[in-house]
């Protein structure tokens, strides 16, 4: 029987070469989910689930599959029963009395208790014991059914329960319930293998109330109903091959679609949405069609349900020939800014129904794959439906997100490897949270990683063609689609899968190109490229002389060596040069094409081909440059600075027709403040054909050019006059036309010019009183009777107008604001304000946009000082029951109010809305808001800043949140920006403030809680192999022994519990042996179960234990100088040692008996010495009497060598083991 705590490590091994080897000792083929009683009252599901297995081994004799949160009542393996054993580590990662609170060792545990349930390392939360009457069966290799009872009650995560508290029946109420969470989260619903690499064909049934719809994966075979015709019963069959975290479940009392264009596709939603269901649903049949002719494929499932609910976990969420939406995302004809927005989610969807869905992934670390190619084929579709300049725009809002996180945090690995724990094999040392796992991943990093994956297979395709591309996506989904029809020969199934290693073997053979260099670059290390550049025209030689400089020393950036692409745009047209970067600061010498003729009247071209006459008057008379672009079409994962004049910026703005060219024009225009860039921007804003976005950015560059010119400005403030032209009544310019939306361009910036205007100011930085009253004016002559559009957006953008012309309040003699001694601007903009929420309140607008808008001018007037800051108004909008967007936005200025005035109530009511807030985003939303917008950070004094809350968040993390993989890694993220790494520095000093050295004879304080520049890295308190290592060993022999000790004085988190009163030294239990294994130098610990001679081994190297330190710190003056009981020491006080490796564990039940883990007696070992232990983490007396104890008693030091290094009499020996770290000592 394989090893069933393997390492993920063997998944991520280059397995496409000889086909996937599963991790687990058996195959399962087929499994039958059915849930008999769904009550809404009392949030329960009744149901059993039967999993056909074939061993793959002969003495299979325990079987560990993935369950959360269900109650297991029974467990059969061939209508015979079987014993159980149910074990969660993840429910309590460090144990509940442990003083510990460093984040590092947090992080350390946790992800080892990750592991330890993961199925993709064969593990599981529940251990299924086969019968001995089926021993010999299974040694024939024949199949077993295993069949399963559960039931779970309130659940907290996996399903989610949405009950209004309204007068009716279940159904009239519009109660549902739906499948949710963070990757593979399906154990919380039902038990499972939950790998996206186990495939098995499925039977699905589920019983609820007559009046409900149950909506499930596959096709629906049958509905039956009871003889009382009160229930019914549907029956759903998948016979694609499907992984067990890509099956959903939906029920409510849904209204039902057939969609008029594809009959095979139904769409679903809750009671009196169905005209928003089938305009929002109206556009899903082209995207089918563009899918399926890209890829020469096609759609796999035989059917396709889009199902709309509330209180979503996620926007979009894809699973296999379903997906569940957010009803959020539903829209009438009228509403023009969701409109897109949506279409992106179902076409999102759809994407990933071929790439995440049909084809899934061997491992995690083949994981960035999937997320690209879905990524990837979005992108092509979204270049399609909404233009090139729209997609361009994307991939470069994408990049500019990607390279700031990186930048900020260190980078993102798409393709995590996992060597044996050395420091150099730590791919994540940066992060404060392991990657080795999902559920351990930051919610922030995972979307960067998703943005990151497709950027990389642009820059694939760039490579190697875009044909190239979608024949290699055309293979593997042939051959998947191959597999999946083989019904009886499940080993073919592997096909379904996509590995790293698998897909560049498919890229090789169809396009012939290598594209290692590429993958080394941008998939198997993280980092984006930084390059500087500049130049000089040299007018004798007729040559650009640029320089480009790369900073590859600074976190998250790399070293760029390949090519590198620069557009140069001179007189006598555009001209691409490809640069070959090699060494860190580069001159390229690029010959120039024409000469400089400023005054001869030309057409200049462009590289669109477009001849354009130019005004050379701004331009240098030497020189024939018009503009120079670096990278162009962003084939490299960069941030670029170039440095250039001020009129190249104003040409390229003008008369570059690429979006991104002119994007990053505006951004450079903001530095340089002349009448020249005002002209150019303006000229840009009365330009119809160009890209509405680029306008819209040009409003805001144009508004800080202003405010910079403000001293030389003349004629009326900027953008008023245009606006004026533009959108009001030619006879009465401050009367607005009746608004027609028809032309979305003229829309958008009809909306976007007032916001920005109202960022300008006059000489005394206030808002000049002319903007104001126009704004004022907008609002009041605004008239959409005639328009076919709605509104609602709009309007909210003219209080967001509202909001950003206010200024900071002058107060005179700290006056108490009243409403008479309002300054009478800020009361104009109060009463509006007032109006527009009373008005919501009677007629509300499409997703409460203008309630939204409200909030938050109202939190800018508080903070500037107009109205009393007061959060009461905000937590009564927050409260369960508004719009999910107006909690949102409600909770974001009580999150501000938190942070402005330090108030520590607010801090506890938000703190409590996370533990129970009913809707999982909203929890969600609140963690992340508090970790962008944090009360106080690691860096700075807060009276917030105590112990009660690093406990309260603490265990929060620990415990709080073992039912959300999402919500603990926010809540981590939290604990990260507050605290840092180390241990918080509000807390007393621990008992084990004090090392001592043995070797050096001399004290210093721990390094655990030395301020977190100095800590060592996350990996560093597991790592056996890394200089911040916790104790040094010099040899295996060494690291052996150190393994045994921390075995015998540890306390296993997962059942195996020290006896309270056994002694030091004390033999092992009945039916128990510690062994060491010759050929791996591993401690192993065998149980022989009472009931029977099976005996179950538990690698002891990977026992997770989540013990922690002790509390006060050492007092060495008042030490007493020789071993031996004294007044300091306690009688009942004893210590554990640490063990070194918190990895998994192998699924220990906390249901057996408490088993006793002290060393046999074993003999002395001449090659060991205290020498070999050079420094020692040292809490209280009785903590080194204990540990002096174990070592004498083991032979391993003699009672003199610690009295004379107490002492301090013993000379040195010739031993010079180095000090390679502290051991700790926990109570």
């Amino acid at each position: 029987m394989p090893p069933t705590g393997s390492d993920p490590a063997r998944m991520n091994r280059k397995k496409g070469d000889k086909g996937f080897e599963s991790p687990r000792p058996y195959k399962l083929t087929h499994q039958v989910v059915c849930i008999n009683n769904i009550n809404f009252q009392r949030k329960s599901v009744v149901g059993f689930v039967e999993l056909t297995v074939f061993p793959t081994v002969a003495n299979l004799n325990r079987i560990k599959l993935n369950s959360k949160q269900c109650r297991i009542y029974r467990v059969r393996i061939n209508d015979l029963e079987a014993a159980f054993i149910y074990n969660d580590p993840t429910l309590e990662v460090c144990h509940s009395e442990s003083k510990q609170r460093n984040l590092n060792y947090f992080s350390n545990a946790y992800a080892a208790a990750v592991s330890a349930v993961d199925p993709d390392a064969g593990n599981g939360e529940l251990c299924i014991k086969v019968p001995s009457e089926l021993w010999k069966h299974v040694d024939e290799l024949k199949v077993l059914k295993i069949h399963i009872n559960f039931s779970l009650d309130q659940p907290k995560g996996g399903l989610h329960f949405v009950v209004p508290s309204v007068e009716g029946s279940m159904a009239e109420r519009g109660a549902h319930v739906f499948s949710c969470g963070y990757q593979n989260s399906t154990r919380f619903w039902f038990p499972c293998v939950d790998s996206y690499s186990e495939l098995c064909t499925w039977k699905l049934e589920f019983t609820v109330d007559a009046a409900m719809v149950a909506v499930s994966n596959g096709d629906l075979v049958e509905t039956v109903y009871t003889h009382d015709m009160r229930k019914k019963t549907f029956h759903y069959m998948l016979t694609i091959p499907t992984s067990a975290s890509n099956i959903s479940l939906a029920i409510g009392p849904f209204e039902i679609l057939v969609d008029p264009y594809m009959h095979e596709v139904t769409h679903f939603c809750l009671p009196q949405l169905l005209p928003l269901l089938k305009h929002t649903t109206s556009y899903l049949h082209e995207v089918f069609e563009f899918y399926e002719e890209i890829l020469t494929c096609r759609y796999p499932y035989s059917c396709f349900k889009t199902v709309f609910i509330d209180e979503a976990y996620v926007e979009v969420a894809a699973y296999a020939s379903m997906s569940i939406f957010s009803t959020n995302l539903l829209h009438s004809a009228t509403i023009i800014d969701e409109t897109p927005l949506t279409r992106r989610r179902l076409a999102q969807s759809l994407a990933q129904q071929f790439f995440g869905c049909f084809i899934s992934r061997m491992s995690w670390s083949d994981e960035w794959v999937l997320k690209g190619i879905s990524g990837y084929i979005y992108g092509l579709w979204m270049k399609k439906t909404f233009g090139v300049n729209e997609y361009r725009h994307w991939i470069k809002e994408e990049l500019d997100k990607i390279v700031a996180y990186e930048l900020k945090t260190g980078g993102v690995l798409l393709h995590p490897i996992f060597g044996g724990g050395k420091e150099k094999d730590n791919p994540a040392s940066h992060l404060h949270f392991s990657i080795k796992h999902p559920h351990t991943l930051s919610w922030e990093y995972y979307t960067m990683f998703q943005c990151k994956a497709h950027l990389v297979m642009r820059l694939i395709e760039n490579r190697i063609s875009m044909e190239f591309m979608l024949q290699v996506f055309n293979k593997l989904l042939s051959l998947a689609s191959t597999a999946s029809s083989q019904k009886f020969q499940s080993h073919m199934w592997s096909q379904m899968l996509v590995s790293t290693s698998g897909f560049l073997k498919s890229i090789s053979n169809v396009s012939g190109k290598d594209i290692q260099p590429l993958i080394k670059q941008w998939v198997d290390q993280s980092g984006v490229v930084k390059f500087y550049g500049s130049f000089a025209f040299n007018r004798k030689r007729n040559v650009l002389e640029l320089e480009i400089k790369q900073d590859y020393t600074s976190p998250g950036t790399q070293k760029y060596v390949g090519p590198l692409k620069v557009t140069v745009q001179e007189l006598d047209g555009s001209f691409n040069h490809t640069l070959q970067i090699e060494e860190n600061s580069l001159k390229h010498d690029i010959p120039c094409h024409s000469k400089s003729r400023r005054n001869k009247k030309k057409k200049i071209p462009l590289m669109n081909g477009e001849e354009v006459d130019m005004d050379l008057s701004a331009m240098d008379a030497d020189s024939p440059l018009l503009w120079i672009r670096t990278d162009p079409d962003m084939a490299v994962l960069r941030k670029v600075e170039f440095e250039q004049a001020d009129f190249m910026w104003q040409y390229q703005l003008r008369y570059e027709r690429d979006v991104v060219a002119q994007q990053e024009a505006i951004s450079a225009l903001e530095k340089f403040p002349t009448p020249a860039s005002r002209l150019a921007l303006t000229d840009i804003l009365e330009q119809e054909q160009c890209f509405y976005r680029v306008r819209m950015s040009a409003c805001f560059c144009l508004a800080k050019i202003a405010n910079s010119m403000v001293s030389t400005w003349t004629g009326p403030p900027a953008m008023k006059s245009l606006f004026t032209r533009m959108f009001c009544c030619k006879t009465c310019p401050n009367i607005v036309k009746t608004n027609n939306f028809m032309s979305f361009q003229s829309y958008f910036l009809q909306k976007t010019m007032p916001v920005a205007m109202a960022l300008l100011r006059d000489v005394h930085n206030l808002c000049p009183k002319e903007v104001l009253t126009f704004i004022l004016d907008l609002i009041k002559y605004n008239d959409n009777r005639k328009n076919k559009f709605s509104d609602n957006y709009y309007r909210a953008e003219m209080i967001d107008a509202l909001a950003n012309s206010v200024t900071p309040a002058v107060s005179v003699n700290n006056e108490v604001r009243t409403l008479d001694n309002l300054n009478p601007d800020v009361r104009l903009i109060l009463e509006e304000i007032t109006r527009f929420l009373n008005m919501e309140k009677l007629l509300p607008s499409y997703r409460h946009t203008i309630t939204v808008s409200c909030l938050r001018a109202i939190r800018v007037l508080q903070k500037n000082g107009h109205v009393p800051s007061d959060p009461s108004l905000f937590k009564s909008y927050a409260e369960y029951g508004h719009f999910v967007d107006i909690r949102i936005a409600a909770l974001e200025a009580v999150v501000d109010y938190t942070k402005v005035d330090r108030s520590y109530e607010e801090l506890q009511w938000l703190l409590n809305m996370i533990q129970n807030d009913p809707v999982p985003y909203v929890r969600h939303k609140i963690l992340n808001m508090l970790t962008k917008n944090p009360p106080f950070t690691k860096s700075m004094e807060s009276p917030l800043c105590n112990e009660a809350l690093v406990d309260q968040l603490w265990k929060l993390m620990n415990s709080g949140t073992s039912h959300d993989w999402r919500l603990r890694c926010g809540a981590v993220d939290l604990y990260f920006t507050l605290f840092g790494l180390s241990r918080p520095s509000c807390l007393p000093l621990p008992e084990l403030g004090l090392v001592l050295n043995l070797k050096e004879k001399k004290a210093v304080l721990n390094p655990t809680i030395i301020p977190e520049a100095i800590a060592g890295n996350q990996e560093a308190a597991v790592n056996p192999s890394s200089h911040a290592q916790l104790v040094g060993f010099q040899n295996p022999e060494d690291d052996h022994l150190a393994k045994e000790a921390s075995c015998n004085m540890s306390a296993h988190q997962q059942g195996v519990k020290r006896k309270a009163d056994a002694p030091l030294g004390s033999p092992l239990e009945p039916g128990q042996i510690l062994e060491k294994n010759e050929d791996s130098s591993k401690v192993t610990l065998r149980i022989r179960f009472s009931s029977s001679q099976d005996e179950e081994e538990i690698d002891m190297d990977t026992v997770h234990d989540s013990q922690a330190f002790i509390s006060h710190h050492l007092n060495m003056l008042e030490r007493p100088s020789t071993p031996g009981l004294s007044k300091y020491r306690p009688a009942n006080s004893r210590s554990a040692l640490i063990p070194q490796h918190s990895a998994g564990c192998d699924g220990t039940p906390t249901t057996k008996p408490q088993w006793n883990m002290e060393l046999p007696r074993k003999g002395t070992d001449s090659s060991f010495s205290y020498d070999q232990l050079p420094v020692l983490l040292i809490s209280r007396y009785d903590s080194f009497l204990n540990f002096y104890r174990l070592c004498s008693h083991q032979g391993l030091i003699k009672s003199a060598d610690i009295t004379g290094c107490l002492l301090g009499t013993r000379s040195r020996g010739e031993n010079k083991a180095p000090a390679l770290g502290v051991s700790r000592f926990c109570k």
